[in-house]
């Protein structure tokens, strides 16, 4: 065993070992397991908030847009500031109503919000579906980076069993308790992995951050500008406006938010997080070294790793591997226990009305199992690249932005109907363009360039607001609010 898997082996251990301590003395019911008690400070809100933010996918998919797409790559950093901002407005009103009506998930928000158990259905079964890719693209991730960083000892397919079965047992152990420890020290490791690369490899190969720019500039010349076509600023804008816009719509988001103990966190994550983001700059700074040194890489999601491999000594790659593998872990425990507590919560709760709390709690362990099976199943095919996934997974949550945004108005007028229905149009034109690749272009050839590049996306959420409104105007039944 070389000393690379030695060190990422015992990250496993440790995160394992985190979860149980965090676990003691704690009476795991469902409302400890899924948003621990509501009792987080300002601390491991932020630090629980970023460590959602910052996955294995900033160390692999990140680099891999940079190796791929140069300047593009940039509204990733764009839209996660403009987006973190967002925080200081709509998260405190949103705390404040789930705290006052006992909600435990997203879906159980839109419910109470539109006063619709139908709409709680839909908006969990839009929420599951938007967070297969992403889980799928932590362990797709996983399996990449513990297969390189172990030197080929492990293969893909076993670490990402073997890391399924680890993330399964600290979900059961701990909740969301043990994501937020083990989340302190991923972030400690990741922001040290990160900046420590950025920096050095520029460094060590070009002599300085220029000196990485002027050599990337010779190499490929249109890497560092926006293309006249294609990725064009008209994309560029259309893209990050509309993530920025459906930053926080994301399901495992929303356990974190209502574990806070009060809505001062938010206004101070508000003002730390977008400065946070600028971790994003240096892990394009490896991408571009990678796309100098590394020519001949045919994909880009291997950018970090093997340029790492390249340069340093087995004990580092492990560390890399072992930040990697709790950059996994953080999100995916979040991602796996918001998505069952929407199921069980809006799909088997009003099933059976006289369901225990303690029933509630197994029975969204029984789904984090089956989630992560289908998630496991779907990493080990298919050839999408790391950021297809994620755009795919952020354009069906955007779809329920509208609805949110309009319902922490004192008066709103969209009804559960125009809410439900909107929504459903936009994530039909999702799915649709997705699976058949349909893009701006393709629906409008004879269009100038600037709105044939502009991000799909645009046509769906326009498609869900406009919807939206008409069917509230007819069926003329605003939603009594709190």
């Amino acid at each position: 065993m070389n000393i690379a898997l030695v060190i990422i082996t015992l990250s496993l251990i440790l995160s394992i070992a985190l979860g149980l301590m965090a676990k003691r003395g704690k009476d795991m019911s469902m409302e400890q397991w899924a948003i621990g008690g509501r009792g987080f400070g300002g601390i491991f809100v932020f630090i629980l908030l970023a460590g959602e933010t910052y996955s294995v996918f900033t160390l692999l998919g990140t680099s891999g847009l940079a190796f791929n797409n140069g300047a593009a790559a940039f509204y990733l950093l764009a839209f996660t500031a403009l987006g973190t901002m967002t925080s200081y407005w709509i998260l405190p009103p949103i705390w404040k109503y789930a705290k006052e009506n006992n909600i435990v998930s997203q879906s159980q928000f839109f419910s109470s919000k539109y006063n619709s158990k139908g709409l709680g259905v839909f908006v969990a079964i839009v929420g599951v579906l938007a967070l297969i890719p992403y889980i799928t693209i932590l362990f797709k991730s996983m399996g990449i980076l513990v297969s390189a960083t172990s030197y080929g000892a492990i293969p893909s397919t076993v670490a990402i069993w073997v890391g399924m079965i680890g993330l399964l047992v600290y979900v059961m152990v701990s909740g969301i308790h043990g994501s937020a420890w083990t989340s302190t020290v991923k972030d400690v490791l990741i922001l040290f992995v990160i900046v420590f690369l950025g920096i050095y490899l520029p460094v060590h190969y070009h002599g300085s951050l220029g000196g990485l720019f002027q050599a990337v500039n010779e190499l490929k010349p249109h890497a560092l500008a926006l293309p006249e076509k294609g990725l064009s600023v008209s994309w560029f804008i259309s893209t990050v406006a509309i993530s920025a816009f459906a930053y926080f719509m994301w399901p495992h988001n929303a356990p974190t938010i209502y574990a806070s103990k009060n809505a001062k966190a938010f206004r101070l994550n508000a003002v730390l997080l977008p400065i946070y983001a600028l971790m994003v700059l240096f892990v394009y700074f490896v991408g571009f070294t990678a796309v100098v040194e590394l020519p001949g890489l045919k994909s880009g999601d291997l950018a970090l790793l093997e340029i790492s491999m390249k340069t340093f000594d087995p004990w580092f790659v492990g560390i890399i591997g072992a930040t990697g593998l709790l950059a996994t872990l953080v999100p995916g425990s979040m991602m796996l226990m918001s998505a069952a507590t929407m199921i069980t919560t809006n799909v088997i709760a009003p099933l059976k009305p006289n369901i225990s709390d303690k029933s509630k709690a197994i029975t969204a362990k029984g789904f984090v199992v089956l989630l992560s099976i289908v998630c496991a199943f779907f990493s080990m095919s298919g050839s999408d690249t790391l950021a297809t996934l994620y755009l795919t997974s952020f354009s069906l949550i955007t779809q329920m932005a509208p609805s949110l945004y309009l319902s922490l108005r004192k008066k709103n007028g969209i009804t559960k109907y125009g809410s439900g229905v909107g929504m459903f149009v936009g994530v039909t034109i999702v799915l649709f363009v997705t699976f058949t690749k349909t893009t701006m272009a393709s629906l409008f050839p004879s269009l100038p360039s600037v709105i044939q590049d502009l991000n799909i996306g645009v046509i769906a959420l326009f498609s869900n607001i406009i919807v939206m409104f008409i069917v509230s105007f007819f069926t003329k039944s605003p939603t009594k609010l709190d």
